[in-house]
């Protein structure tokens, strides 16, 4: 397995060659890659992502069949099942990195700010319990003077949001713990540009360190 420098590379060239439309040849319907696959995975990357159909994992980090092991949620929130997923990759496989991967003008965010300045009664408690993991994250930010512009206080609230489930990720579970510990996992967090294509690569990776 390749270390987590190599995997997070690998990510960031295959996401220019997504932005610049020089992709690599596909091997999503590639025959002889899925037989090869029936034998085992060994994915070299763990995206934990927002489920928002624009935002197609693969497709972002131009990756093939068996390169990214994927696990989406609305908001990118982070719940005991979703943590035992990372875990059985990083334990299973060894996959070195974890990048959790949130865009800008998320929808579960955007229903959280929603729901610290009007409660909806109606939400399901279903959709409730994503707000109320998306809300410590972000309601201090409407105590700043982020408060009088929107469109700032949700580009914020993104980023914020990514950092504590990148955080939940590395002190939420012993397992994760003990890689992160011995070297062996790194937890980045990311945001997907909506409008440009680009991932920034802002928590944890080598050049915000320090």
């Amino acid at each position: 397995m390749i270390s987590w420098q190599d995997a997070l590379r690998r990510l960031q060239d295959g996401n220019r060659r997504f932005t610049s439309d020089d992709h690599e040849p596909s091997m999503l319907t590639n025959q002889a890659r899925r037989r090869e696959l029936t034998a085992g995975q060994a994915p070299f990357a763990i995206v934990f992502g927002c489920s928002d159909s624009r935002v197609p994992v693969e497709l972002v980090f131009d990756q093939g069949l068996g390169d990214l092991f994927v696990i989406r949620v609305a908001g990118n929130v982070v719940a005991p099942s979703l943590v035992g997923s990372v875990e059985f990759a990083a334990h299973t496989f060894g996959t070195p990195l974890v990048v959790v991967l949130g865009h800008s003008n998320c929808g579960a965010v955007t229903a959280t700010l929603d729901e610290l300045e009007q409660p909806e009664r109606d939400r399901s408690p279903n959709l409730r319990s994503i707000v109320d993991r998306i809300r410590p994250a972000i309601e201090d930010l409407r105590d700043t003077e982020l408060r009088d512009d929107r469109d700032a206080l949700l580009a914020h609230a993104v980023r914020a949001n990514i950092r504590a489930s990148a955080n939940q990720l590395r002190h939420g579970s012993q397992i994760l713990e003990d890689l992160i510990d011995s070297g062996g996992l790194r937890v980045v967090g990311a945001e997907y540009s909506l409008e440009t294509g680009v991932v920034d690569f802002f928590d944890g990776a080598p050049e915000t360190d320090g």
